[in-house]
């Protein structure tokens, strides 16, 4: 049998902010679009005609405790 040791050690490197803020803005962005179709989509306040989307949402509105009837 071999054995094999090693010689270094890793050495987490941190990430600059700049290189993380992009992406935070655009998930936060993604999280309040998601949020609106969730809990706004219906009724006076609907962007599109129809029930559609309110249906395709339904049981994430019941999930995350937003009424809707």
């Amino acid at each position: 049998m071999s054995y094999f040791a090693i010689a270094h050690e890793s050495v987490a490197t941190p990430i600059p902010l700049r290189e993380i803020l992009p992406w935070a803005i655009f998930g936060g962005l993604l999280f309040l679009l998601a949020m609106y179709f969730v809990g706004v989509e219906e009724g006076a306040m609907a962007i599109f005609n129809g029930m559609y989307v309110h249906e395709f949402v339904h049981d994430g509105r019941h999930l995350l405790g937003f009424p809707c009837h």
